[in-house]
């Protein structure tokens, strides 16, 4: 019987692989070799044809090799965003955007900046509904996304943007969605000042997002120097 996880040992080891990956390659290929040799024994093929039609299978070592280093070299790569990047950005996302939904629903009353009429004393319409709470939150929220792409090295754009992601969805409304609804609405145009635009940007975009920088920036500086890999 061919030791099958010698030989395929013995053409992938200069594999530029981490060993537990490396060995990982090499038993999934000595095992898929072992099935097709006793495939091939069953059909009555002797053992020596058996063992060279297996072998055929990998005409090129070298450039088998490459292809492995390739489809590795993708495989971290793939993995690396997802831990660096999006896992954290999804969970700053999701913790902002869950606490909100709870200090709307059980919190205290946001503060309300409201434009007003000919009177100074009569009001119009609300130009910005401001969370307090939320913002005094939002710090430990940063810290988390900047800690969570730190551990996996995340580079300094990817905790910068893990640090920043749930605010974006606010941003793209500001910057594409709110003068697309301008242009195709006139009346909507004719009746929100440019100052309720500013008012509301500083309230959804600017002010959350200097609070989870300021917390994200603080965590950067504490783990400076330091590894925070488990």
């Amino acid at each position: 019987m061919p030791d099958w996880e010698a030989h395929v040992r013995r053409h992938l080891a200069p594999l530029s692989l981490a060993s537990n990956e490396r060995d990982e390659v090499i038993e999934e290929l000595a095992d898929h070799l072992q099935e097709s040799f006793e495939q091939l024994l069953a059909e009555g093929i002797t053992d020596a044809d058996a063992e060279k039609r297996a072998l055929a299978q990998v005409s090129d070592w070298n450039r088998f090799r490459r292809e492995i280093q390739i489809a590795k070299a993708k495989e971290n790569s793939m993995s690396d965003r997802v831990k660096q990047f999006w896992l954290p950005s999804l969970l700053t996302l999701l913790f902002s955007m869950g606490l909100l939904a709870l200090i709307e629903i059980f919190g205290p009353k946001p503060w309300i900046v409201a434009r007003h009429g000919g009177s100074p004393w009569t009001l119009i319409a609300p130009v910005a509904v401001i969370y307090v709470p939320w913002l005094l939150c939002l710090p430990l929220i940063g810290a988390m996304g900047a800690f969570l792409s730190k551990r996996y090295g995340g580079s300094r754009r990817a905790i910068l943007s893990s640090i920043l992601f749930p605010v974006l969805p606010y941003l793209a409304f500001f910057v594409i969605g709110l003068p697309m609804i301008l242009i195709l609405n006139e009346h909507i145009a004719h009746n929100i000042m440019f100052s309720a635009l500013i008012v509301g940007f500083f309230a959804w975009v600017l002010a959350p997002g200097v609070a989870l920088l300021t917390g994200g920036l603080l965590a950067q500086y504490f783990f400076r120097g330091r590894s925070v890999r488990a």
